[in-house]
């Protein structure tokens, strides 16, 4: 796989991870209402959940292209559906920004660790970006379907863990910031939104291997 390659997937990936979702609404409240440390053990969490879906995606998709291709059809379309549903949420009136946190009980470092872990494996966006948004990255012809998805899978977590690591560490800030711009939450809403019905067109619109 080439430079532009992987940088479209990075792009993409990049777009996931900004896209308000449980993971995000998740690391955010519970960094504010328990601090820091309790943000990173919540973000181990998440990484694991990532690790299952990888492994997972990886596994089942090799088989499942090889013996139904029509299936590769049926996820890029339920992709571009989901990241359309996802644009309309961001822009519906009465929306809700991720940076409107919600008040969380503290709670020990184990159960932190295996709530980011649910709330990541239990991630529908997660979930369709696996199935869906990772495959039209898989290169025929290039390797190993297997060790493409795990490659790919690797970023996608290393950029994951990359942007969430900064909502964690200042997760205060950003809330205050945010809080007091109450623009920039409707621009940020905007914003993703459009990017994410561009995507969905995109995908829909991509030929079918």
């Amino acid at each position: 796989m080439n430079t532009s390659h992987w940088a479209m997937f990075a792009g993409a990936a990049l777009l996931m991870v900004l896209t308000p979702g449980p993971n995000m609404v998740y690391l955010l409240s519970r960094s504010l209402c328990q601090g820091r440390g309790a943000g990173l053990i919540s973000l181990l969490g998440v990484v694991a959940g990532f690790l299952l879906h990888m492994l997972a995606a990886a596994l089942g998709l090799t088989a499942l292209f090889l013996a139904v291709p029509f299936a590769y059809a049926v996820l890029q379309w339920g992709g571009a559906a989901y990241l359309m549903w996802l644009a309309w949420q961001a822009v519906r009136p009465g929306g809700r920004s991720p940076f409107a946190t919600r008040q969380l009980v503290a709670d020990s470092p184990r159960r932190l660790f295996m709530m980011g872990f649910v709330t990541n494996v239990l991630n529908p966006k997660i979930a369709v970006f696996y199935l869906s948004i990772l495959p039209q990255f898989v290169v025929p012809g290039a390797g190993s379907m297997f060790r493409q998805s795990l490659q790919l899978g690797l970023a996608q977590i290393a950029i994951s863990f990359t942007v969430n690591l900064l909502i964690v560490l200042f997760a205060a800030r950003l809330a205050a910031g945010f809080a007091r711009r109450p623009r920039w939450l409707a621009l940020q809403r905007y914003l993703m939104g459009s990017v994410l019905a561009a995507l969905a067109v995109r995908m829909a619109l991509q030929p079918q291997r």
